[in-house]
């Protein structure tokens, strides 16, 4: 799916390395002018550097905060990208891990942030999320695109592809835990989301995710 706004996927190695459903890979392979950077420090690197400072581009980074421009209020307009492109960087990562690309990457911590409202709570069902606005890097995408089209800033012209495809990539998941033939994959079927005990009640819980 083509985009008027270039969507950038800053991946922790961890993310890469130990995630099985790596939301953030497959919203890039779904958005045909997004990129995918792994890393921690941004500040050294050459293609996250060259977006920055591209007087073409208009970065801003996707992370919720008092001075983040609320998407979904319409704070930000066609008129203040000024004729540049808007670049939308995400953190693939946990809140903890996120954190610390964002604080050992200066030229991050300066760019204008935006965050929305989601208008409706992850459908997360392989993963357990510890507050209901928490969304998957992909659902975030997905939110962040609607918000944009109401905006004017954009065209989101197949809303349903990331959705489905989330869908399609937890029931193959699901397919793959409840099959015996599958021992080394998962040693038991995913419980239904509404009995699972929320992170924040368990101890020893996952780490909190950016977006889920």
């Amino acid at each position: 799916m083509a985009t008027a706004t270039r969507f950038v996927f800053l991946m922790h190695p961890k993310e890469y390395k130990q995630e099985k459903a790596a939301t953030g890979r497959l919203t890039h392979l779904c958005l045909s002018t997004s990129e995918l950077h792994v890393g921690v420090e941004f500040d050294g690197h050459e293609e996250v550097q060259s977006l920055l400072h591209d007087p073409r581009l208009h970065p801003v980074l996707l992370y919720p905060g008092k001075t983040a421009l609320n998407l979904s209020e319409g704070n930000l307009a066609p008129a203040d990208l000024g004729g540049r492109q808007l670049v939308v960087i995400l953190l693939d990562a946990t809140w903890t891990l996120g954190r610390k690309m964002l604080r050992v990457s200066p030229s991050l911590q300066r760019l204008p942030r935006i965050m929305f409202t989601p208008a409706s709570r992850s459908r997360y069902l392989i993963k357990q999320q510890p507050h209901e606005s928490c969304l998957s890097t992909l659902e975030a995408t997905h939110e962040t695109l609607l918000a944009l089209e109401r905006s004017g800033l954009d065209r989101y012209s197949d809303p349903a592809q990331l959705v489905d495809l989330f869908h399609r990539m937890q029931d193959f998941q699901m397919q793959c835990a409840a099959d015996p033939s599958r021992p080394g994959y998962r040693r038991r079927a995913y419980s239904p989301a509404a009995e699972r005990v929320p992170p924040q009640g368990r101890s020893g819980a996952r780490r909190t995710r950016m977006f889920g």
